[in-house]
């Protein structure tokens, strides 16, 4: 089963090199951690308000594969972490749109479907087998192996930052040998992200490590998100361990905004991010 696993996964990433396409590949196949009943496909939510699309029930994890133009492709990859509460998945406005405008950039961008509804771990495990998933193809798919970074937005912001900080925890047993390659993404973009203050006194969460080998990390909030606190209280966090960061707070735009237009914060995080990137050529 091991072996076929790998054979399917490899044949799905090597099929449409940098052709502007969409490709889907399941992150586990039947070897998926903690899990032994049949999975299902994920339930789109009934609540669409605000024009977005949620998947309230997520138990079989994939990556929706967006691949670049061949004459933009820049050699980089980067994981996508939707937002939701780990009760949903905001999957177009925190996952599909902002896969569109990476992709123009000319990434390689994957959309991480991760397990939903209250599953932490479930979605820590996954969000570390998708980055050494897509380290492990980035032969097939002509990116750099030590380009592939990890963005996530609200609840996916926090996974993000597990993800930037946990990547010495071993959170599951290898299945293959995609689990020999690294889950340390090699930089992180978290947008408004949440649960990062959960401790007492709205302290760092403890399952936020102040690893010396943390990636460069790029955070972007506001003053008026009930979620702020998060931002400030990692970017302190990162500071005082001499990690290197970069930090934008405005004074307003709320929370879970993504990319669309009207919204100052929306408007503004693009850009800066772009620019931010470019030291990873």
């Amino acid at each position: 089963m091991v072996d076929r696993l790998i054979f399917v996964v490899v044949m799905v990433f090597t099929t449409g090199f940098c052709f502007g396409q969409t490709e889907t590949v399941l992150l586990w196949g039947d070897n998926i951690p903690g899990v032994s009943n049949l999975q299902q496909e994920a339930v789109i939510s009934d609540n669409n308000s605000g024009n977005v699309i949620r998947l309230s029930q997520v138990t079989k994890p994939l990556l929706k594969v967006y691949l670049p133009d061949q004459s933009a492709c820049n050699g980089k990859a980067m994981v996508i972490c939707p937002g939701g509460g780990y009760s949903i998945l905001a999957i177009d406005l925190e996952g599909y749109e902002v896969a569109e405008w990476l992709r123009a950039l000319g990434y390689h961008v994957f959309v991480l479907q991760y397990r939903v509804p209250g599953n932490r771990m479930g979605a820590f495990q996954d969000v570390q087998r998708a980055i050494r998933m897509v380290r492990a193809s980035s032969g097939d798919y002509g990116y750099g192996a030590w380009k592939v970074g990890v963005m996530g937005f609200s609840a996916g912001g926090h996974l993000s930052a597990r993800a930037a900080s946990g990547f010495s925890e071993i959170s599951y047993e290898p299945v293959d040998q995609i689990d020999e390659n690294s889950c340390r993404p090699d930089f992180a973009v978290l947008i408004y992200p949440a649960y990062l203050d959960d401790a007492p006194d709205r302290d760092l969460s403890l399952d936020i490590n102040m690893d010396r080998d943390i990636p460069p990390i790029f955070i972007f909030g506001t003053a008026d998100d009930p979620y702020g606190n998060s931002a400030l209280v990692l970017a302190q966090a990162m500071r005082d361990n001499k990690h290197q960061l970069e930090f934008h707070f405005l004074a307003s735009g709320g929370h879970g905004y993504g990319l669309r237009k009207g919204n100052p914060a929306a408007e503004t995080w693009p850009g800066l991010l772009t620019k931010w990137l470019l030291q990873f050529d």
